[in-house]
Formats: structure tokens, sequence, C-alpha cells
């Protein structure tokens, strides 16, 4: 398995989210030859307006964001849940790098998704709702490709989801599955 970049998107921006441990977790289990990349700049991306899209006018965190999506080979979408479903800040990532649509960032390139929360149901309306929200925009998500983590205090406490065997072969899974469909595409 070689060649892939993988940016991962994390939908908490505080600063020790298990979410965002979650995607370091992927980073660092991620096959020889790929490499996952946890994009750090979504707390500066405004949201989505398409008065604001147009050449030379697009804020400078938004074609951050774009430049980093167009050298990923793949997509990594890591999210908590806030009130049922997605928090604004992954929505508003995902909002941008499907424009222009059908030729966006994200446009054709594989996607997983990976939720965590402390309640039992693992974030599963965000995980879906993410799925549902990139697919719109074009990603290829990734059928038999999905993860949601449930009771994250019970599970982690203080440690970071890396020391649970049982999550980071899971995590490890899907990192494994993103990578070997990046690389189809890529070489195909």
């Amino acid at each position: 398995m070689g060649n892939a970049h993988v940016l991962a998107l994390v939908g908490s921006l505080r600063a020790d989210s298990v979410n965002k441990q979650i995607a370091e977790t992927a980073a660092s289990l991620a096959p020889e030859g790929a490499d996952v990349v946890v994009y750090s700049g979504l707390a500066d991306v405004p949201f989505y307006n398409e008065d604001i899209d147009v050449e030379g006018t697009v804020p400078a965190a938004a074609l951050e964001l774009r430049a980093a999506a167009e050298k990923a080979t793949a997509f990594l979408l890591v999210t908590p849940e806030y009130n049922g479903t997605i928090p604004a800040v992954l929505k508003n990532a995902i909002d941008w790098l499907s424009r222009p649509y059908g030729a966006g960032a994200v446009f054709g390139k594989p996607v997983a998704v990976i939720s965590a929360s402390p309640s039992g149901n693992g974030a599963k309306w965000a995980h879906d709702d993410a799925r549902k929200a990139v697919g719109i925009a074009g990603g290829k998500v990734l059928d038999d490709v999905e993860l949601s983590i449930g009771g994250t205090i019970d599970k982690f406490g203080s440690a970071h989801p890396r020391e649970n065997a049982e999550v980071a072969g899971q995590i490890s899974a899907v990192v494994v599955e993103l990578v070997k469909a990046s690389n189809e595409l890529v070489n195909a």
C-alpha cells in the first residue's frame, strides 16, 4: 500500500477532543507508504457563502483547506455529535470542498467516517449525516467501512484512544481500507 495521502477532518475544535485524538491515532497507524494528515485549520474557515466564493475574494483559510484537500487522495472524517447531527465546523468544511459542485476537491475521492461520543449511541446520527453530506458533495463514501465508538469516557478515561488495543485495531482497519480504496483509485 503506497502513495495514499489521507486528509483527516475533525468535527471538534477542542484541544483535548477525543475525536481529535482518534484522528491522531489514525495518523499514527497509517500503513507504510501512506500518510494521514490531521488538518488543523478548520476553526479559521468562515461559513460557506457563495457571495465570497468568487475568484479573488475567497478567504485565505478556505483556499488553504481546498489546497490541502486537492493534494489528498482520500478523506477521513472524524466527528462527535452535536444536538443529534454533525458539528457546524465539519459541515462547513464539506460545503467548501463541494464547490464548484461536481468538481470540488472531495469529488470522486474515497471517504470514510469515524464517529465517537460519550453516549452509547457513538454519535451514530452524526456519523450517518456526515456520510450523507459528503456523499452528496461528491465524495465516494466507502459502503462497508464505518466506525462509531460509544462510551468514550468509560472506554478511555484520561487515556489516549491509541492506548485501547481494541479501538486502535478498529481505527487501523478503517485506515487500511481507506488507503486501499485510495490506491485503487490512484492506480486505476
